[in-house]
């Protein structure tokens, strides 16, 4: 059977999710990723922050969240934050649960995404830095057609602590369509 992948807006139900995503996650997984583990928020805080999501309008958000569905099951999340409405936004990536990662799907996620991020925030860039030793997102945006612009030293959000990380860049181009498309089927 293939996969159907397809994304949507963040929605009310997918709060508790994300939440059991942050709560759940070993601390290696996250070192992994560059987290700073003391500064994960309690279930209270990430609640009234997603929730806040739901009620703003895009040129109002200071984050703003896109879920990654496989047959219509939410698996991950990508969200934006350090939002410039019309300018740039810093993208982030997480796949939830442990038997998609792995499979391929990251690269047509991110292409599934970017129409909501470049269209309804009005972008003219999208930056990426994850850790440079986490090579699963390193990979996947090159796959996706991101530019690599540098390795450096930064702490690359309100999570993370000091870390080397790869900087990528996507540009909005007049001859880009980002049109949504419909689902991809996927071995």
């Amino acid at each position: 059977m293939k996969d159907i992948l397809s994304v949507r807006e963040l929605q009310r139900d997918d709060i508790d999710k994300i939440i059991n995503y942050w709560m759940s996650s070993d601390d290696e997984f996250m070192k992994g990723m560059g987290v700073d583990i003391a500064k994960v928020p309690d279930e209270k805080s990430w609640r009234e922050m997603l929730s806040e999501q739901l009620s703003q309008d895009y040129n109002e958000k200071g984050s703003y969240c896109i879920i990654w569905m496989v047959n219509d099951r939410p698996v991950g999340h990508s969200n934006v934050n350090k939002i410039v409405f019309g300018e740039d936004a810093y993208m982030h990536l997480h796949i939830w649960d442990p038997e998609v990662r792995k499979k391929g799907y990251g690269t047509e996620f991110i292409k599934k995404t970017l129409p909501y991020f470049f269209d309804n925030l009005q972008l003219k860039k999208l930056f990426c830095e994850p850790y440079a030793l986490n090579p699963a997102p390193n990979k996947v945006l090159e796959k996706a057609g991101f530019r690599f612009v540098k390795n450096h030293v930064t702490t690359p959000g309100w999570l993370n602590f000091e870390q080397e990380v790869s900087l990528w860049e996507k540009k909005w181009e007049n001859n880009t369509s980002f049109r949504r498309s419909g689902n991809v089927k996927m071995e």
